[in-house]
């Protein structure tokens, strides 16, 4: 689309810097807290991740929407984040598997976005100043006016965001990881084994399910406020802790319900805000990071092994606040913040980020098996 076609928008955030852009998407106005993504492709998968909810993202790769998007790589029923921010954009995409273009994606789903921007220096600025809230519009363009609006919009900080991702019914899902994309053909359980696992949806992507079933497991997804009572009537032989957004120490009811579900000793597996509601769940502290890490290629490891990991998150859990019963498995390479931990006698266990690598490296796949072997040793005998 040449430059005089093209839409008006402003993006300004709550210190008061004010970037002018271009429109792309819908139009109107988007609050949220800006942050950034460092990955190079997979653009529509984090465009419907839960975990996005409440957030503009701005995408540091320089041309967004080259490849289009296609129902197959969404990630949840449709796009969660508020706003998109990006350098390009491409309006005719070029992909056997597009069946539509990203801005008419956004469009449809009424997203606003901006391009235009110089996406190197708003990242530089973030990582400096920290994430904040920010405004996308294509109405306001006076950057006062539009601070007005972005100062008075809550903190994610306190923020509890998860009732708006979490399902409102319980279903069963059964969809393994399609054969064009396995990558571990023996992944699935030994024939006749299966394994039930109670999913806690926080804001859960598609593709975390499908590694679980591909693994043999019978998956029940309940909402997030589900009692552990009516949890434990499904006899699962594993319970996993989803992923989703805001501030994990805000989502109370889901941190009391781990905290009883723990009490009957079922092995656990929590990625991503599953990690943090099972840590705070066993006493520790979360705190907010500077600007979080998102991406999809996090170092993480502690002694003489390196995962190249997909993370998505803005909070971590506080390494001083652990208990003597837990222990530290990983660490994010680059800050040396908690990514990994585990209890030291009981079936517990979490990562930071996503083995599913929805989009990302599939170097933490593993844990997927490891939750089974935990399943496999703590059946109890029929």
């Amino acid at each position: 689309m040449p430059i005089s076609a093209a839409t008006p928008a402003l993006l300004v955030l709550a210190d008061g810097t004010s970037y002018p852009g271009w429109s792309f998407g819908a139009s109107g106005t988007a609050i949220g807290e800006v942050v950034f993504n460092t990955a190079m492709t997979g653009y529509q998968e984090v465009a419907t991740d839960p975990s996005y909810c409440g957030q503009i993202v701005t995408f540091t790769y320089p041309e967004l929407g080259n490849t289009g998007v296609n129902p197959e790589d969404e990630e949840s029923t449709h796009p969660q984040i508020r706003g998109a921010i990006a350098r390009n954009i491409c309006w005719r995409p070029s992909n056997w598997r597009s069946t539509q273009s990203l801005p008419d994606y956004l469009k449809e789903h009424k997203i606003p976005g901006i391009y235009g921007i110089d996406t190197r220096a708003l990242t530089r600025k973030l990582r400096s100043t920290g994430a904040m809230n920010g405004g996308i519009s294509t109405e306001i363009l006076d950057p006062g006016e539009l601070l007005q609006q972005v100062q008075a919009a809550p903190n994610m900080a306190g923020l509890n965001l998860v009732q708006e991702v979490t399902t409102k019914a319980v279903y069963e899902w059964s969809e393994k990881t399609d054969n064009h994309w396995e990558f571990r053909p023996s992944a699935e359980s030994a024939a006749g084994e299966s394994f039930t696992v109670v999913a806690i949806d926080f804001g859960i992507k598609r593709n975390i399910l499908r590694r679980l079933a591909s693994y043999g497991c019978r998956v029940i997804v309940v909402p997030a406020d589900t009692s552990p009572e009516d949890i434990l009537k499904y006899n699962p032989d594993g319970i996993f802790l989803s992923n989703g957004p805001g501030d994990p120490a805000a989502v109370r009811d889901g941190i009391e319900t781990t905290k009883a579900l723990l009490e009957h000793r079922k092995p656990l597996f929590g990625i991503c805000m599953g990690h943090q509601i099972l840590g705070l769940s066993m006493g520790a502290e979360t705190f907010k990071l500077k600007f979080g890490h998102r991406g999809l290629n996090h170092p993480a490891g502690l002694k003489q092994r390196v995962e190249i990991t997909s993370q998505n998150h803005g909070f971590a859990i506080n390494s001083e606040s652990l208990g003597a019963d837990v222990e530290i498995t990983h660490l994010n390479l680059n800050d040396r913040t908690v990514a990994g931990l585990r209890h030291k006698t009981l079936p517990f266990f979490s990562v930071q980020y996503h083995p599913e690598a929805s989009p990302g490296p599939h170097d933490a796949d593993y844990l997927f098996d490891r939750f089974v072997e935990s399943m496999r040793s703590h059946k109890a005998p029929t």
